[in-house]
């Protein structure tokens, strides 16, 4: 396969030297876009505020308050809302699992009538914005079809309009298409029904996007804001996304800054713990064999 550096250049002093100088810029530059904005809000979330504000930036803080971690936690009541976020969050993950699975499960292995179609449709879902779709949802949740019970300010406003994920059903299905039918129909002649074939077979094969799955869902659900606005109306069931900009007019810029800090802490310790099997995921229903 042809490069845009021949392997002949490569082997010679000046291609090595080239080749390496130009690796080595592209790696400083991807650190410093990524490195650089968390540094910045770690050691901004330890100058006193006013240090914070001054003009040119300080790099390095001349001062620094460690105690601003313990005082942000406190302040900002940061144990509620991180509680009502893990709610939020593993509320959503748990029912996009239970709806995205079996759907596309059905889609790839048991291919109902018009099921492409069906598909099609639900990818179709993507190309709507996200904000056309926010005033017919609450109104929804405002007065549930069928139950006419209001979901404002509880947790299943959240995970209702989570369940079924376009996205995740796609990745689902292409994963699922990539497992031998061989193995399931060997599975249906020993007696097997489909759900014991879903829960024996499928899912323990699929862990690799199952968790990236998770993550989506994990990471979405944490992050969100705009929704968790609108249907979390009192402050006591806020996620963290909310209360933190609801406190920014009340409360010292280091104060916030280490609040906002402590909320991304746990999804980078999940994407760190898990990037084996994101990538694993990702890549695994892109090639037969």
């Amino acid at each position: 396969m042809r490069t845009l550096v021949s392997p002949t250049q490569l082997r010679s002093g000046r291609g090595k030297a080239i080749y390496w100088t130009v690796f080595t810029a592209v790696m400083l530059l991807f650190l410093l876009a990524f490195i650089f904005p968390m540094y910045w809000a770690i050691t901004g979330a330890m100058k006193d505020p006013t240090e914070l504000a001054r003009t040119p930036p300080t790099v390095i803080p001349t001062q620094w308050h460690p105690e601003v971690w313990g005082e942000s936690w406190e302040r900002l009541n940061l144990l509620t809302y991180f509680g009502n976020t893990v709610l939020v969050a593993l509320g959503a993950w748990l029912i996009q699992l239970a709806v995205d699975v079996p759907a596309a499960y059905a889609l790839s292995k048991l291919r109902p009538v018009l099921g492409n179609k069906i598909l099609a449709l639900m990818l179709a879902t993507l190309m709507v914005p996200a904000s056309a779709l926010l005033v017919p949802t609450y109104v929804t949740i405002t007065d549930l079809p069928i139950f006419g019970v209001n979901l404002i300010n509880s947790p299943t406003a959240i995970w209702f309009p989570a369940a079924a994920n376009a996205f995740n059903i796609y990745l689902l299905k292409r994963f699922f298409d990539q497992i031998p039918g061989e193995l399931l129909e060997a599975a249906v002649l020993d007696g097997a029904g489909q759900i014991r074939i879903l829960w024996r077979i499928v899912l323990p094969i699929s862990k690799p996007i199952l968790a990236v799955v998770s993550i989506l869902a994990i990471v979405a659900a944490w992050k969100d804001f705009i929704w968790p606005l609108l249907v979390f109306p009192d402050p006591t069931k806020q996620t963290l996304s909310v209360a933190l900009q609801r406190m920014e007019i009340d409360m010292p810029l280091n104060i916030l800054l280490a609040g906002l800090v402590l909320a991304s802490v746990p999804m980078v310790l999940l994407f760190l713990f898990f990037q084996r099997h994101i990538l694993a995921g990702l890549t695994a229903g892109s090639v037969k064999g």
